[in-house]
């Protein structure tokens, strides 16, 4: 398991949240839960402007999936079974966008 990696949301809401980002530091591996963040479809959002630094765009399979990053939390480990795709070449603009939700500028 390493931080980026992209899951399958294992939960009752993956219609609307399919994949789920591994945002925690690998320095608290050891914990029984991981923290992630939602990917929702593109398409799903409001053709209002949203905070790019906030709601990054990743991409997988050549479709685009918005960050819900102020919806982070914690999850089982046992629960991110299925990785999908590692979004480590975004590792910039998830970092933003954490610093973003937790005031770091």
């Amino acid at each position: 398991m390493a931080r980026f990696d992209i899951y399958l949301n294992p939960g009752r809401n993956h219609r609307n949240i399919p994949y789920l980002v591994d945002v925690q530091s690998n320095v608290i591996s050891g914990l029984a839960t991981r923290i992630v963040v939602p990917l929702r479809p593109l398409a799903d959002f409001p053709a209002v402007t949203l905070p790019p630094d906030l709601f990054p765009l990743i991409s997988i399979d050549g479709e685009d999936y918005v960050l819900d990053t102020p919806q982070l939390g914690a999850i089982p480990l046992g629960e991110l079974k299925t990785r999908v795709a590692s979004a480590r070449d975004s590792q910039f603009v998830i970092q933003t966008a954490l610093d973003r939700v937790f005031g770091a500028y």
